[in-house]
This record gives structure tokens, C-alpha cells and sequence, in this order.
């Protein structure tokens, strides 16, 4: 597949049709390919598409909005979902995208250079389609790792038959290891804001900062897991936002 998304990346980059090719590019490491805006087609020789290609690339497109030209993007069913919330808040113009839907058969977690199975985001993942695309490669190769879509709401419920005490200090234990590196906010495609109200030195407001956050998500969070996978303190924000969706799913 790798080959016919290097073919057609290629192609309508020589033809003018996009401006530039966002997609994942190898790394320092083999496990860490990175997001990259690719203008030369001979640079697409180093794009990459893989199990450890875990950024969601949809964030990417709203600097893409500043740039002249149409940007081609490579999204996943998840990517897809993300992009779509985008448009709809008008944080991109769907005809300066020209989007290509790629097979998926789920990402991995890697921990000191060792696979350590897939993500949590991709053992629950329950979407196979593509909300907004203008072609397909792949697109059939999207198995999916649970058979009951409400198996993502197993933890929350679990949470949930626990006393308010033991919730309360559940979430004291995880959020009070914050160091507010901001990576949740600066990963999390639906956090686009240029200056952030959340944004404080008080170091006592890290808890307000996650739930308020987690609020502003609600109807809104695609479940596409970043927050959680950056996090280097290994907080489960995807369980708060799981909580909402199942309170305040997307419209």
C-alpha cells in the first residue's frame, strides 16, 4: 500500500494539483516516523506508513489552512473523524484539502524502543469509514479489534459503580502527576485555540485544567486517543473523554 500512496502523492504533486503532501516521514528511530509537509516529490522516497505511524495527521491541517495551495493529506478512518469535526467548527476549508483515506489495521505503543501491543485507542476502535474523503487506498484493510463497540466503555462503567470517594480519589492519584507540559492540548485535533484560557502558572490548577479541558471536548472528542498516547505521565485522559462520550456523544 505504501508504494501506491508514494504513486499518488507523487502524481498530483508533479501535476500542480496540491501545493504539498502532509504524511508520516521516517524518523531518527524506525519507530518514530514524524508528521511531515513534503513539497519535492523526491522527498516522498522517505515517506513512511506503518504500525508506529500514530500521529493523527488532521491536526496538521489547520496550519495547512495558512499556507497557499491545496494540501493533500493521508487519513485514517480516525484521522477522518477528527478532520470531519474540523470542518464543521470551520477550522478547514474542505476545498483546500484534497484527502486520501488509507487502510488501517491499528497503531502500536512503544515503550524504551520496544513494541508494547497496540493502543488503547485502536484495541477499542470502532470506525471503518471515512466521513470525508476524495479517494480511497486500502480502504478495505480496516479490521476492526472489537466486537462490541460498547467494549470502550467498559473502564468508565467499571469507574462509574465505584463510591465518589473512591472516583474522586481515583482521579486525584492520575491528575495530580500533571506537570502541565500542555502535550494532551497541543496534540488533541479539536484544540486549536491560538491563546488558551487554561493557561496559568499556578501549579494547584492542573486538575481544573484537565477537566475543564475534558469539558470543552464534550460533544466534540472523536476518541482518537493522542492525549492519552502522548501523555508522559502516563495520565488516562481517554477515560475522561470517554465519560463524556458516552454522556455527550458527537453530533
Amino acid at each position: 500500500m505504501l508504494e501506491e500512496m508514494r504513486a499518488r502523492a507523487r502524481a498530483l504533486l508533479e501535476s500542480g494539483a496540491v501545493a504539498r503532501v502532509l504524511a508520516w516521514e521516517a524518523g531518527e528511530f524506525a519507530h518514530y516516523p514524524t508528521p511531515a509537509f513534503i513539497t519535492d516529490p523526491s522527498r516522498l522516497d522517505r515517506m513512511v506508513y506503518d504500525r508506529f505511524c500514530t500521529a493523527n495527521l488532521s491536526k496538521y491541517m489547520v496550519d495547512a489552512g495558512e499556507k497557499p495551495g491545496k494540501t493533500m493529506v493521508f487519513l485514517r478512518p480516525c484521522d477522518a473523524h477528527s478532520l470531519a469535526q474540523l470542518e464543521k467548527e470551520n477550522q478547514v476549508q474542505r476545498e483546500n484539502a484534497y484527502i486520501i483515506g488509507v487502510g488501517c489495521e491499528g497503531c502500536v505503543r512503544v515503550e524504551e524502543g520496544e513494541e508494547r501491543g497496540l493502543l488503547e485507542s485502536c484495541r477499542a476502535c470502532t470506525k471503518a469509514d471515512y466521513p470525508v474523503h476524495d479517494e480511497l487506498i486500502g480502504a478495505g484493510n480496516n479490521p476492526r479489534t472489537t466486537a462490541n463497540p460498547d467494549e470502550r466503555f467498559a473502564d468508565v462503567i467499571r469507574l462509574d459503580e465505584e463510591s465518589p470517594d473512591q472516583r474522586y480519589g481515583f482521579w486525584q492519584n492520575h491528575l495530580s502527576r500533571c506537570i502541565r507540559c500542555n502535550a494532551c492540548r497541543n496534540i488533541c485535533p479539536t484544540c486549536y485555540c491560538k491563546a488558551c484560557v487554561l493557561d496559568s502558572d499556578n501549579p494547584h490548577e492542573k486538575t481544573h485544567f484537565h477537566i475543564i479541558r475534558a469539558y470543552h471536548q464534550a460533544g466534540r472528542c472523536t476518541d482518537c486517543g493522542q492525549c492519552s498516547r502522548v501523555c508522559p505521565q502516563g495520565i488516562p485522559l481517554q477515560l475522561l473523554n470517554r465519560k463524556l462520550i458516552q454522556d455527550a456523544p458527537p453530533l
